[in-house]
Formats: structure tokens, C-alpha cells, sequence
């Protein structure tokens, strides 16, 4: 009796160090990067290729696992059809014509991988780096807020084929499950790169979980309009922003993670998050939605070791950049090792109208060199009175990573960025 009593309490405390552990930044009762994911993608050899996409596919097409495909030039989805790829299939972008797979407005796309056998996009080079391909775009027909309802991606690509927006909040683009993403990015015009994963105006009806962006040259996850829900992001070591949202997207983000490391980042001003309601006012029809995102349980974290160099030297920067208009709500979330932790667009009005829509609740800010901003001001006493107040129940406090998190430079196997359970109840003093 005394032996089934310890295991009971056994098993209760097993519960309890569970759920608490789980109380702020990514979640999960097991390691939940484990088996899908990639963090030394450079190291992985694929199969040769054996079949070349290239032009439109117009008619529903299925990829096979057996296969090893390469994407030469631009290749669209096109004529309503859906493409379906098979877990464990490899797509390569090809290097010397730009390889880049858009999925046009009303076709789909089908990658549901499994965790044990994900789907992967990754470059043709033997020796990969980031900027390899472009990556992959989805264009939907939900609403933007552009002028006329809709917009083309100007990634020098066939206007005619990339054009999205619509009315359909609802609409379906497809599944993305368990799929991978590797050094995308091609730089194109001028200074613009491609994403790794661009969603433009996609609906809510299409499922986005499981998707892990590495060594973009551009944005790993750019969401242009649309009303999105997505999971389990990872974006790992990307040159330009983890997460870039704008026109007018409104998105739920849970369980989500940015790796930044500084030898990794542009040296503008590249963020885990990006917030902005349009990249040209002039441009946008302020009657429509602006952008509102809505993060749960996320992890912004940066891995560089000698952390404190960095910051002093300038070489991190901010988080979080929320601009004049957009709407953002982070909560049990992490965010570690920035300089600052947000910064607020020059232009935002600290009123009360500001603080509805600008949202920091149950986070924990550590090891940031200042919490909260207006940009190009140095006072931020007002801002931290307010974010600082218990009611939000954030907290404050400089750790280690490796102190702070479950095994974040594990070599061997997939790291995991779980908070430990002692550290849960930092103190909410600053």
C-alpha cells in the first residue's frame, strides 16, 4: 500500500513539473523539435535529383517520396490545381535559375508530412548557404488591405500569376504540416530577398503547423493580408525577421519559436517579429483591417554565447518592432537576450487608445538591455510603469540560457528550448 501511495504522488508531481515547466515560452509535455526537425541542415545529404519541375503545373499533381525534385525557375501552381507531395519528399530550389514554387490565387497545396518523415525544401549547392533559391510563396484570396482589394508579389516573377487578395477570410490553400524549409532567400531587385515561406491573403481554413524555416537570406515567415492561424513555427538563425507580418493580416500564432544568432542577422535592423500595417501608406486603404497579431506561448530567443558583448557592442537588436496602427498581444511568452526587448514606431501615441491594442501580458523579459521602447528615445519610464504594473504579471530577470532553458546547445540530439521549472517563478521586480 505504502509502495502504490509513492507512486502516486510520484506521477502527481510528474504532472504538476509538466504543466508548470510548460508555464511560459513554447509548450509541449515532450520536446516537441525532436525528430522533424533540422539544426545543422548544411551537414544533411540529400539524394541527387531525378526530376525537374519547371513552368506551370496546371493539372492536380502528386510528388512521390522516391523521387528528388528540382525547382528550375520560378515553377507556379496554377488553373485551381492542387499539388500534393508525399511525406519525405525532397525539393530542391535550383541555384543558377532561381528555383521558387508559387502556389497561385484558388490552386492548393498538400505537403502533410509526418514527424517522423517530413517534407523537406532545401538548396541544389553541395555547400548550402542561405540565398541559395527563392523559397516558397502561397497566394490566397482573403482580404488585404491594399487599395482595390487585392496586390502582386513583386518578386521579378509573372505579375500575372501572382496576384492575391479577395474577400474570402475562409478561404483553404492547403495543408502545411512537418515540412521544412533551408537556406531560401534569393536576393532579387535591389536589396529585396525572397522568404523562405511567403503567405499572401491566405485564408483560415488552411493549416500551417509544424513548419520550420532555416538560414533564410530574407524573412523566414512573411504574411502579407489574409487571416492566418498557424503553430508550431520555428524560424532558425534567419539574415532578415523571423516573423514579418503586414497588410492588414490577422493572425494567431501559438507555440512558436525565433532563433537568433548575431553572426546571422543583417546588420539592419532585422527582428524576431515585425509589425506593421502596410510598407507604404500611401498605398493602403486605411478603411480595412490593420494588422493585428495575436502570439501565445512563443520563445524569441538569441543563442549568441558571449551575449553581453554582443549587446554592448550593437550587434543584437530588438525582438519586437510594432508599427503605428498594427495591433499586437504577446502573452506566456519568452523573450531573451535583446537589445531592447520591443521597440515601439516613433509615431505611436502613448494614450490609452495605444494600450488596448498594444498587449504584454505573463511574459518573461530576460536578459534584455531595457524592456519596452519608443524608437529613438532613450525615456521609457512610462512604458515600463505600465508593463511593469502586477496586473500583467510579467516578468524580469538576466539568466543564462543555459540556466534558463532545458538544453539549448545540445550537439548531439535536437535542442530543447522548454523552460526549466525553476525558473518560473523569476521575480516580477526590474
Amino acid at each position: 500500500m505504502k509502495n502504490l501511495v509513492q507512486i502516486k504522488l510520484m506521477l502527481l508531481f510528474v504532472v504538476f513539473s509538466a504543466s508548470a515547466q510548460q508555464e511560459k515560452g513554447i509548450i509541449g509535455t515532450s520536446n516537441w523539435l525532436s525528430n522533424w526537425t533540422e539544426f545543422k541542415p548544411a551537414k544533411v545529404e540529400y539524394n541527387e535529383t531525378n526530376q525537374i519541375l519547371y513552368g506551370k503545373i496546371t493539372t492536380n499533381t502528386t510528388l512521390y517520396k522516391k523521387n528528388t525534385y528540382l525547382l528550375q525557375g520560378p515553377v507556379y501552381v496554377t488553373n485551381n490545381a492542387v499539388l500534393t507531395i508525399e511525406p519525405g519528399t525532397v525539393i530542391k530550389g535550383d541555384y543558377e535559375t532561381n528555383g521558387a514554387l508559387i502556389i497561385t490565387k484558388g490552386s492548393q497545396i498538400l505537403a502533410n508530412g509526418l514527424e517522423t518523415d517530413p517534407i523537406v525544401f532545401t538548396s541544389n549547392r553541395q555547400v548550402k548557404k542561405g540565398g541559395d533559391w527563392g523559397g516558397l510563396v502561397i497566394l490566397g484570396d482573403a482580404p488585404v488591405n491594399k487599395f482595390g482589394g487585392s496586390s502582386s508579389l513583386n518578386f521579378e516573377l509573372d505579375p500575372s500569376q501572382t496576384i492575391y487578395g479577395g474577400v474570402n477570410s475562409q478561404s483553404n490553400s492547403g495543408v502545411l504540416r512537418f515540412l521544412r524549409i533551408e537556406f531560401a532567400g534569393k536576393k532579387i531587385k535591389g536589396f529585396k530577398d525572397y522568404n523562405a515561406l511567403s503567405l499572401a491573403s491566405v485564408g483560415n481554413k488552411t493549416v500551417i503547423e509544424n513548419v520550420m524555416c532555416s538560414f533564410s537570406e530574407g524573412n523566414s515567415f512573411e504574411i502579407l493580408g489574409g487571416d492566418v492561424v498557424v503553430n508550431k513555427l520555428v524560424s532558425l538563425r534567419s539574415n532578415g525577421d523571423d516573423f514579418k507580418f503586414t497588410q492588414g493580416v490577422q493572425c494567431k500564432m501559438d507555440n512558436s519559436i525565433a532563433i537568433r544568432h548575431s553572426l546571422y542577422s543583417s546588420s539592419t535592423r532585422s527582428r524576431c517579429m515585425n509589425i506593421v500595417s502596410y510598407e507604404k501608406r500611401e498605398e493602403a486603404d486605411l478603411s480595412k483591417n490593420m494588422t493585428n497579431v495575436v502570439a501565445t506561448n512563443c520563445t524569441l530567443v538569441n543563442t549568441t554565447e558571449n551575449l553581453s558583448s554582443d549587446i554592448a557592442s550593437g550587434l543584437v537588436k530588438e525582438a519586437i518592432f510594432i508599427g503605428n496602427s498594427a495591433s499586437f498581444a504577446i502573452k506566456r511568452s519568452v523573450i531573451s537576450g535583446f537589445n531592447p526587448a520591443a521597440i515601439l514606431a516613433q509615431d505611436v501615441k502613448l494614450e490609452a487608445s495605444t494600450f488596448k491594442k498594444i498587449k504584454f501580458e505573463e511574459t518573461y523579459f530576460n536578459n534584455c538591455k531595457g524592456n519596452i521602447f519608443v524608437e529613438n528615445s532613450t525615456n521609457n519610464e512610462d512604458l515600463e510603469d505600465y508593463y511593469g504594473n502586477n496586473s500583467f504579471f510579467n516578468l524580469y530577470q538576466n539568466t543564462a540560457n543555459t540556466e534558463m532553458f532545458l538544453d539549448i546547445y545540445n550537439t548531439k540530439n535536437n535542442p530543447d528550448f522548454r523552460i526549466k521549472i525553476s525558473k518560473i517563478t523569476a521575480s516580477n521586480s526590474k
